[in-house]
């Protein structure tokens, strides 16, 4: 059964959205055209499944948090209901929570769990992880060989991991951007392929 949402419940995640950078984004065009136009880019996702993987994202965090607090530095990022665990603790055992806690949300369809053991990062680490994401990000953007919202970046202590629903030509131009990307120590693909 599908969840329905009312006007108001939408007006509340919307903000939530461009907060979280994962509102449907316009680009504009570059080259001959520029300026001359606005287009919308379209998501893989349906909206329903979109709206999903936000809400994944918010209650994984806020499990991962009230069990562990500020022992741990935790991100969860969810594509398609696939969830990708980022970050840092301090024990096996709490990476191995950290799995169970977010396989146990409704609609997970799978967990990836890259959490690696040791000391939370310095929010000096995060800054530059913040700064790899753009170039990536931007290096998309000018390629202009797929749209970059089907690919979703994150970046933990120089590992950028690049998940999506995408076609393999544009899995191996993404992975190949971001590999190239200054400061990048590795790429881990997350993918979904369509072909």
């Amino acid at each position: 059964m599908r969840p329905i949402f009312n006007q108001s419940c939408l007006s509340m995640i919307f903000p939530l959205l461009l907060l979280t950078g994962c509102a449907p984004m316009v680009a504009v065009g570059v080259g001959a055209g520029a300026g001359t136009g606005a287009m919308v880019a379209e998501d893989r996702r349906t909206s329903g499944i979109f709206i999903e993987d936000e809400s994944i994202e918010l209650k994984g965090s806020k499990r991962l948090y009230e069990q562990f607090g500020n022992q741990a530095h935790i991100n969860v990022t969810s594509f398609n209901r696939i969830v990708l665990l980022t970050g840092e603790v301090p024990t096996e055992a709490m990476k191995e929570e950290a799995s169970k806690l977010v396989r146990s949300i409704e609609n997970v369809r799978n967990v990836i769990n890259e959490i690696t053991i040791g000391e939370k990062s310095s929010l000096g680490s995060r800054s530059n992880d913040t700064f790899i994401t753009s170039k990536v990000k931007s290096r998309f953007l000018a390629s202009g060989k797929f749209q970059i919202n089907h690919i979703k970046i994150i970046t933990e202590k120089g590992v950028v991991f690049l998940l999506g629903v995408v076609k393999r030509a544009e899995a191996d131009n993404a992975t190949e951007i971001a590999r190239s990307t200054s400061g990048v120590v590795k790429v881990v693909k997350a993918f979904e392929y369509l072909d």
